[in-house]
């Protein structure tokens, strides 16, 4: 009896230690990363030479060809912007002059009043070409496409209006809005003008009031009344269900906390932050090479396609807030990214040179319940993977 207890607990922990998850350590470093952004180079080298002179690059069409957009689609920005992180890698005129030319030809959208996505289109795109050239033109354009973007800001709600394209909902605001208030910031900054600082505010303090749940998880949007400023529903649009937690939404709201923290250096940010990355990070459905399924609670887990553009989002803002916290916390953050980054870098998500329609990684996931964009190449993931890749690089030793 006394042999038989025993080797039912030894059966136990052997049991339990197999299907715990293997600690990864990762052996990432900044000559992996210059490596990537070279392979990155010569993939866009290949793209510069196929995008018209109208158009921007998206993603893969079903058929196979290269998805191309124009200026007012919501991801017009990426294009351009990585082109800009690339020529400051590469000090390459050809990058320097295609990121010019498709920075261009965004001018009209600082006008653009029907949609909230201008931190994407002008920010990712003239955002990167200031900081990069100083040319006083992209300062002007970036004023004035923040006083559009601006104007989608209700006083009684407290919040910038995401979308305008369902006449059902009275005031969606999803929560990917988080990343247009980094361009606030930068906004009242340039202008001096505090109204940018305090819709950006009031914004994030509405959101984190409303968008999240007990367990940190965040709804993807929600519609809110404009007389009141109550809520009026919740729903999860681009995930698995209105309870569940879409994998890109959970990124977006890292990536914006992250941000508030670092402009305000409110402590309620950098708690924010923290707590959505254990969410993140402590999943019980999380994959080990950290590259998140397309909504943590998808049915037939794991076999359900990935989103890449998810991990990118989420190395990248981890980087950042490695460098806003205490040492061992930074530590930890900053081992995570570098396992993302050194999984995104391998031939399971990266491409060979020349294929998948150019761009640099694989298997993204863009809207899944309307069955679009599946399994893709997505220009953001690419964007926000070079963004990535560049802060690593400029990382203190």
């Amino acid at each position: 009896m006394k042999y038989c207890r025993y080797t039912i607990l030894l059966i136990i922990t052997i049991l339990s230690c197999t299907t715990q998850k293997k600690e990864v350590v990762s052996t990432f470093d900044k000559n992996k990363a210059n490596e990537a952004l070279q392979f990155a180079t010569m993939q866009y080298e290949e793209m510069m030479k196929v995008v018209p002179d109208s158009l921007l690059p998206r993603t893969t069409h079903k058929d196979g060809k290269l998805g191309l957009v124009n200026a007012t689609d919501w991801t017009s920005g990426f294009y351009s912007g990585l082109l800009w992180y690339l020529y400051e890698f590469n000090q390459k005129d050809t990058f320097k002059k295609e990121a010019i030319n498709y920075t261009n030809l965004l001018e009209n959208q600082q006008y653009n009043a029907s949609t909230h996505d201008l931190g994407f289109m002008l920010y990712c795109s003239y955002g990167n070409g200031f900081r990069i050239t100083k040319d006083s033109t992209y300062q002007n354009i970036l004023v004035s496409g923040a006083k559009t973007l601006s104007s989608r800001f209700n006083n009684t709600i407290g919040c910038i209006k995401s979308w305008d394209w369902n006449p059902k909902w009275h005031f969606p605001v999803i929560v990917d809005n988080m990343m247009n208030l980094e361009y606030l910031f930068w906004a009242s900054k340039v202008t001096r003008d505090s109204i940018f600082y305090k819709q950006a505010i009031s914004h994030a303090d509405v959101t984190l009031k409303n968008h999240f749940r007990e367990d940190n998880s965040s709804v993807h949007m929600i519609d809110y009344d404009t007389i009141t400023g109550k809520v009026i529903e919740k729903i999860t649009v681009q995930g698995f269900s209105n309870e569940s937690a879409w994998s890109r939404g959970q990124a977006w709201g890292l990536y914006g906390y992250t941000v508030m923290f670092r402009e305000t250096k409110d402590q309620k940010y950098l708690a924010q932050a923290k707590r959505i990355a254990s969410f993140i990070f402590k999943h019980p459905n999380m994959p080990v090479d950290l590259i998140p399924y397309w909504d943590f609670n998808a049915s037939d887990i794991p076999n359900v396609p990935r989103d890449v553009s998810a991990a990118t989002i989420i190395a990248s803002a981890l980087i950042e807030l490695s460098q806003l916290v205490k040492h061992e916390a930074g530590k930890y953050y900053l081992s995570k990214a570098e396992i993302i980054l050194e999984n995104l870098a391998s031939l399971k998500y990266t491409a060979k040179l020349g294929e998948n329609n150019n761009f640099v990684l694989k298997h993204s996931t863009g809207y899944l319940p309307k069955n679009k964009e599946i399994d893709v190449p997505l220009i953001y993931a690419d964007y926000y993977y070079i963004e990535a890749l560049t802060r690593y690089t400029k990382l203190k030793p």
